[in-house]
């Protein structure tokens, strides 16, 4: 199948362009501001499916939001008519086109010239009203607040916020794309009036999305995650972490170090627990102690050693030979004493999850000899 993707440098096209990829649809003819104008020709001669994301948003002048989202509409269906194809196109207009300003009037031309299109060919036309879309690669300090707030939060730079409550309607990059390739094969989301969608929306207030990007700059020096149950959250998150300055991308942890080798606490959440990398030096061992209701998880990725465990009150002592080589999860119980061994000539690594952030004020850890 060939599919002619217009304004496909663009942020939604080079996003969709790279999807189609993945799912190896490849033979994919881009179309940008930097293309030969008459590639046009041959692409609209030889297209199977066309994605129309070309428009503008922010021109120098007025009059070229007419020219952009209607004029080059029009260009590309009456070229498309030439060759007599009938084809499916898809435009992307914006929910500014119910409303009365240059830029809105411009996107509802273009609906309309699509649909009279259809009318007239029998093409199969498909329209998006989008709302503010947000995720990788968009344009920071352009028309994205999340994509500026993002990128002057992830640089240190100030950002502003205007009216915190304006409430905001917007669809994650990866969601839309979905839609979109889904709509090659008919099943595309669609309402009685005509217009298509994309099902996964979100609505929140621009001072909301601020304080959680703030809060995602400062979960690295906390050490924390943000709450991942939440999916606008999960989504943000991951657009902010693609705005990170590329010399910026590691940040330090505090190991504390000692003669027996080293701890390091690596995450921590709320509702999670935390996870930590505990380093132990040959011979070496750690631990003898018990918890009431904190439990952990141990897993070795490197060296040999012993976790052993004895029950409080007990005499028996059980013995779990653990290693890097055959990698596997050993909970720790509660009532329980227990130590870790290191009983190779390397440094035994170990990865240590419990399911409580430590609190000095009710450690729930008390000193016993296995």
């Amino acid at each position: 199948m060939k599919i002619l993707v217009t304004g496909a440098r663009g942020f939604i096209g080079k996003n969709l362009v790279a999807e189609l990829r993945n799912r190896h649809y490849d033979e994919i003819m881009e179309f940008d501001t930097d293309t030969k104008e008459g590639l046009l020709d041959s692409y609209c001669k030889e297209a199977d499916f066309v994605f129309h994301l070309a428009g503008v948003n922010r021109p120098k002048e007025q009059s070229e939001f007419m020219q952009g989202n209607f004029g080059f509409t029009s260009v590309l269906l009456d070229t498309l008519k030439k060759h007599h194809n009938s084809c499916p196109v898809m435009l992307s207009s914006s929910i500014q086109a119910a409303q009365n300003n240059p830029y809105g009037e411009s996107k509802k031309s273009g609906e309309d010239l699509l649909f009279e299109y259809g009318k007239i060919t029998g093409a199969r036309v498909l329209v998006y009203r989008f709302p503010n879309v947000f995720g990788k690669w968009c344009k920071p300090n352009y028309n994205s607040a999340v994509a500026t707030f993002c990128h002057n939060i992830a640089h240190n730079l100030p950002i502003q916020v205007n009216n915190p409550d304006t409430v905001m309607n917007l669809v994650y990059i990866d969601d839309l794309v979905n839609e979109l390739i889904n709509a090659i094969v008919g099943k595309e989301n669609s309402n009685t009036d005509g217009f298509c969608y994309v099902p996964v929306t979100y609505t929140t207030k621009l001072g909301r999305i601020a304080e959680l990007i703030e809060s995602f700059r400062a979960s690295r020096v906390e050490r924390s995650i943000p709450d991942m149950a939440d999916l606008f959250v999960k989504k943000l998150y991951s657009t902010y972490l693609s705005y990170l300055p590329s010399d910026q991308f590691s940040y330090p942890l505090k190991m504390n170090i000692d003669q027996r080798g080293s701890f390091t606490e690596i995450i921590r959440t709320l509702d999670r627990g935390q996870v930590s990398v505990n380093i132990s030096k040959p011979g070496i061992t750690k631990g003898n102690h018990w918890h009431n209701t904190k439990n952990e998880k141990f897993v070795v990725v490197s060296g040999k050693g012993l976790i052993r465990f004895r029950k409080v009150g007990a005499d028996d002592i059980i013995d779990y030979h653990v290693s890097g080589e055959k990698i596997e999860v050993v909970d720790i119980p509660v009532g329980y004493t227990h130590n870790i061994i290191n009983e190779g000539d390397t440094d035994l690594v170990t990865i240590m999850w419990v399911n409580e952030v430590f609190n000095p004020e009710k450690p729930d850890t008390y000193y016993l000899e296995v």
